[in-house]
C-alpha cells in the first residue's frame, strides 16, 4: 500500500525525521492561505501515487499567495501523466503546500528489503533528485549500501559510513546520522516495504531534511497497522484491485485480454508465462488462495469480467486445500450471474477433480475443459485470437 507525500512526511515527522513545514490543500483558496502561512513563498505539489511529478508539471515554486492559488486552480482536477502513471495518467485531487527550502546540495537515501539476503538495506547516493534506476545504470559506484542486521537494527556507525560516503559535510554528519536512524525506525515500526527520500537536501544553514518522501507498506501487515490503513486513498488504486481486496483476493490488473483465475501465486505466475508462450497476453494476476468459498470464487470471476479488455478466461486450479468442486461451483455460479459470453477454458487437477469436472459438464454452459496447463493455454489463446 502506498500513501501520499504529505502523509509520508507527517508520519516521518513523528519519528523525528526533519521535513519542511507543509500541509495538504484541496482548493485554490486553501493553497493561497497556506502560502501566506509560510511567509508568502511556498512549493505546491500534486499528490498522486507516482513519481516524475516535477517533470510533468506537477510541482512549482510559487512566490506569492496569488501565484499559489493560480497554480492550484490549474492543477486540481488535471490529469497528470508521468513516466510512472502510464499514458492514462492520474487525476490530481490533492495538493501539498510547503515552505520553500534554501537548498545547497541534493542527495538520495532509501530503504528496501533485499530478498536475496532477507535483510533490510539502506542505500544512499550523492546523485539526489534523479531516478535511482538512472544512477544505477549510469554511475553504479555512486550508490552505497549497508545491510542491516534485524537483531540490532541500523547502527550509528553504518549511518555515518553512508553520510561520509556520499559527501555530507563534516559539520552536518550528526544531523544526517540522526535523520537516517529516525528514517529506519519509522520504516521498521510501520512495516514498510520501501522508503525513498529523493531528494534528501542539505540546506545552506547545514540542516538535513526530506524534500520528498515516498513510502510504501507491506499489505500483508496492515492488519496490525490500523493507523497506516486509514491513510489509504482508494482514488489512487484500480477499482478492480480495491474490490478484490474486500474479498482477500490477490489481484493485479495487467494490459492483456485473457483473464486468469488461479490458486497459488507460483501457479498464477506460471499460468501467465505459459499464456505468453502460446502468443497470448494475460489481463491480470489473480490468486484466489487456498481457502476460497464459492462466493469468493464468484466475486473473483466478476472482477475479471469487469475488465472491458478481457476477451476470454482461463481458470487453472490445482486442488489441495482448495477443492476442485468448490471452484467448479463458483465458476458455474459466476458464469450464470454475469451471463458469460466470452470463451472459458478450465483446467482442474487435484482434490475432488472428478466431481468438479462433472459439475462443469452438467452445467449447461459453454465451458471448455483442458487436460493440462499447456492444453488450457493453447485453447484459450486460440479462442481469443481466432
Amino acid at each position: 500500500m502506498n500513501i501520499h507525500e504529505f502523509q509520508g512526511k507527517a508520519l516521518l515527522k513523528k519519528y523525528g525525521v526533519a521535513v519542511p513545514d507543509g500541509r495538504e490543500v484541496t482548493s485554490p483558496e486553501d493553497a493561497a492561505a497556506a502560502c501566506r502561512e509560510f511567509g508568502g513563498v511556498c512549493v505546491v505539489k500534486a499528490q498522486i501515487h507516482a513519481g516524475g511529478r516535477g517533470k510533468a508539471g506537477g510541482v512549482k515554486v510559487c512566490k506569492s499567495p496569488e501565484e499559489a492559488q493560480a497554480f492550484a486552480q490549474e492543477l486540481l482536477g488535471k490529469t497528470l501523466v508521468t513516466h510512472q502513471t502510464g499514458p492514462e495518467g492520474r487525476v490530481v485531487k490533492r495538493l501539498l503546500a510547503e515552505a520553500a527550502s534554501d537548498i545547497d546540495r541534493e542527495f538520495y537515501v532509501g530503504i528496501v528489503l533485499e530478498r536475496a539476503t532477507s535483510r533490510i538495506n539502506m542505500m544512499a547516493s550523492s546523485e539526489g533528485g534523479m531516478e535511482i534506476e538512472e544512477v544505477a545504470e549510469r554511475s553504479p559506484e555512486k550508490i552505497l549500501k549497508v545491510s542491516i542486521d534485524p537483531a540490532v537494527g541500523l547502527q550509528p556507525f553504518q549511518a555515518r559510513q553512508l553520510a561520509f560516503g556520499i559527501g555530507i559535510p563534516k559539520a552536518s554528519i550528526g544531523k544526517a546520522v540522526k535523520f537516517m536512524m529516525a528514517l529506519y525506525k519509522a520504516y521498521e515500526d510501520s512495516d514498510g516495504s520501501i522508503a525513498e527520500i529523493n531528494p534528501l537536501v542539505l540546506t545552506k544553514q547545514g540542516d538535513v531534511i526530506a524534500l520528498d518522501a515516498k513510502i510504501g507498506f507491506d499489505s500483508n501487515a496492515l492488519y496490525r497497522q490500523k493507523e497506516i490503513l486509514e491513510l489509504r486513498d482508494l482514488n489512487e488504486e484500480d477499482d478492480k484491485e480495491v474490490q478484490a481486496s474486500k474479498y482477500d483476493l490477490s489481484y493485479i490488473a495487467l494490459d492483456g485480454n485473457i483473464g486468469c483465475m488461479v490458486n497459488g501465486a507460483g501457479l498464477a505466475m506460471a499460468t501467465m508465462d505459459i499464456i505468453k508462450h502460446f502468443g497470448g497476453e494475460p489481463a491480470n494476476f489473480l490468486d484466489v488462495g487456498g481457502g476460497a468459498t464459492t462466493e469468493k470464487v464468484t466475486e473473483a470471476f466478476k472482477i475479471i469480467l469487469s475488465d472491458a479488455n478481457v476477451k476470454g478466461v482461463l481458470v487453472n486450479i490445482f486442488g489441495g486445500i482448495m477443492k476442485c468442486d468448490v471452484i467448479a461451483n463458483g465458476v458455474v455460479e459466476a458464469a450464470k450471474q454475469v451471463k458469460l459470453q466470452h470463451p472459458l477454458v478450465v483446467r482442474l487437477e487435484g482434490t475432488n477433480v472428478e466431481i468438479g469436472k462433472k459439475i462443469l459438464e452438467t452445467s449447461g454452459l459453454n465451458i471448455e475443459s483442458a487436460s493440462s496447463m499447456s492444453d488450457a493455454a493453447e485453447r484459450i489463446v486460440k479462442a481469443v485470437n481466432g
